[in-house]
């Protein structure tokens, strides 16, 4: 099903992982942390002795040089807060002994301790007293029970010898419903972090949850579906010129909707017609799977074939890059074609021979050609190589090939050399370039805008053998292809949609 693709089923996993993290994010804040916590943090552990045994010359003067007993001494600052979201009375407190927290300085002796806090908490000074249990003794300090609301903190500044810096400093005590831990060390005016670190974690990990979702959204193909699609097999022959758009189009839509195959096999528009007439009159159940595209209207005797107006297609003449001509008249290229001209220094070009390079009777870009620039036939043909004169008689070399790949090749080889084309793939071909026909450039813009009468164009037709059934893959694919996706690759090889305002005006 539909709703059951890998996109989705990832962009719905990740958004219910997002609100289960904020759901486990609101209880973590709101039950955890209102544990009772006390964190303690070393922020200074200095040397003001020799420090000998850590190799760094030290200076010291008046007291410090003075007292005895001094050159191994350091001095510690401790910070012990209340980082938990309830407060901490004194009887929450839950050691034996008089005081509430001991903290020990391994390795080393103390010899002093000084009791500081911050502005507002003066009452917190009345706890610190012998009486209430400060005192030390070796290398262990005594801490009063004193009370904490949150966020309130004191500091210890403790005078010690003997040992080294970094010496372990541990703070052991009991906290009822609560813990005493470690905190990171900081600077002396850092607070403690707002968020505890699971906390943290919680909101990397929505954070990461919701831009994964985003992205899902944001480079997803959002691509207009198609209208109606349609399994099946379908085979599209017909047009040589317009077989890239259609071989572009049938991928995209194999992609869009699954089960349905496309077959491209382009014989030229009269042969792809002709081939549709008759496998149409061939079938016993109603429209066969077949559409045949053709540069221009089928033959009048036709009339079991239903035209869809599918796109405005612009052709060139092209001539090899040694005929350095830009621009010709309609009236020369009716003479090139008819023979009078036998060398291009008779229009001003160098002296070549003109070799006439044709497609076959059943090209649809040769109709196009004839019906619109020549007003005429062509020539006989005269040549099977393009380049040796079979008909001795001919006034001209002309030959006719099969496909409008191989008239650009063979007009990019051949000194002298003019034939026509599809415009987009005229564009692309090395060797050879286009000519503008009475001062008008092949420029499809300047048709699509009005302001070109450039005559060699064409309105390119799909046909099916009568009406296809509206949930057969012929229809299915022909709308995709005039008004659904088809519209925008129609467009990137050069052609003019039908279906788009301009369009509608050039196909009428």
């Amino acid at each position: 099903m539909e709703w059951l693709s890998a996109e989705n089923v990832v962009a719905v996993g990740t958004a219910l992982l997002g609100i289960v993290a904020s759901g486990v994010m609101v209880w973590y804040e709101r039950r955890v942390p209102r544990r009772k916590r006390i964190g303690y943090r070393v922020q200074m552990d200095n040397p003001i002795g020799d420090d000998v045994r850590s190799g760094r010359a030290n200076r010291r003067l008046g007291l410090f040089d003075e007292v005895p007993g001094m050159s191994d001494a350091t001095l510690v600052l401790l910070r012990i807060e209340n980082d938990g979201s309830q407060s901490i009375a004194d009887n929450d407190y839950t050691g034996r002994e008089l005081h509430g927290l001991t903290a020990v300085f391994t390795d080393r002796t103390i010899r002093g301790v000084s009791v500081t806090q911050p502005v507002g908490t003066d009452h917190l000074m009345d706890h610190f007293t012998p009486a209430a249990g400060l005192g030390y003794d070796g290398n262990t300090l005594r801490i009063p029970r004193v009370p904490l609301n949150p966020r309130d903190h004191f500091k210890l500044l403790v005078l010690l010898s003997g040992g080294d810096v970094g010496c372990p400093i541990r703070l052991i005590g009991g906290i009822r419903d609560g813990e005493v831990h470690p905190n990171r060390s900081a600077t002396p005016d850092d607070k403690a972090p707002l968020f505890s670190r699971a906390s943290r974690l919680i909101t990397i990990m929505l954070t990461v949850c919701v831009v994964t979702l985003a992205a899902i959204v944001v480079l997803r193909d959002d691509s207009p579906p198609p209208i109606g699609c349609a399994r099946g097999t379908l085979t599209v022959t017909g047009s040589t010129a317009f077989a890239p758009v259609v071989e572009e189009v049938a991928k995209k839509y194999a992609r869009d909707c699954e089960g349905a195959q496309v077959t491209v096999d382009p014989h030229g528009s009269t042969a792809g017609v002709r081939e549709l007439e008759a496998t149409g009159l061939a079938a016993k159940n109603g429209s066969p799977a077949v559409v045949a595209l053709s540069d221009g209207p089928k033959p009048s005797d036709m009339p079991q074939l239903r035209e869809n107006r599918i796109a405005v297609s612009v052709f060139a003449i092209v001539v090899n890059n040694g005929v350095r001509l830009k621009n010709l008249s309609t009236a020369d290229v009716r003479r090139l074609y008819r023979g009078e001209i036998t060398n291009w220094k008779q229009l001003g070009g160098p002296d070549l021979a003109v070799h006439l390079v044709s497609r076959d009777a059943n090209s649809g870009t040769r109709q196009v050609f004839q019906r619109r620039v020549l007003k005429r036939g062509e020539i006989a043909n005269s040549s099977v190589d393009c380049v040796h004169k079979d008909d001795p008689t001919a006034p001209v070399i002309r030959c006719e090939l099969d496909s409008t790949d191989q008239v650009l090749t063979q007009v990019a080889e051949l000194p002298g050399a003019i034939g026509y084309s599809e415009l987009t793939l005229a564009s692309g071909a090395k060797g050879l370039h286009t000519l503008d026909l009475d001062g008008h450039p092949p420029s499809v813009d300047a048709i699509e805008q009005g302001t070109s009468d450039y005559p060699y164009r064409e309105i390119e037709y799909a046909y099916t053998y009568g009406r296809p059934p509206a949930d057969s893959l012929a229809s299915s694919f022909l709308t995709y292809l005039s008004r659904g996706n088809g519209q925008d690759v129609i467009r990137t090889h050069g052609h003019i949609p039908c279906w788009t305002p301009e369009g509608l005006k050039l196909c009428a």
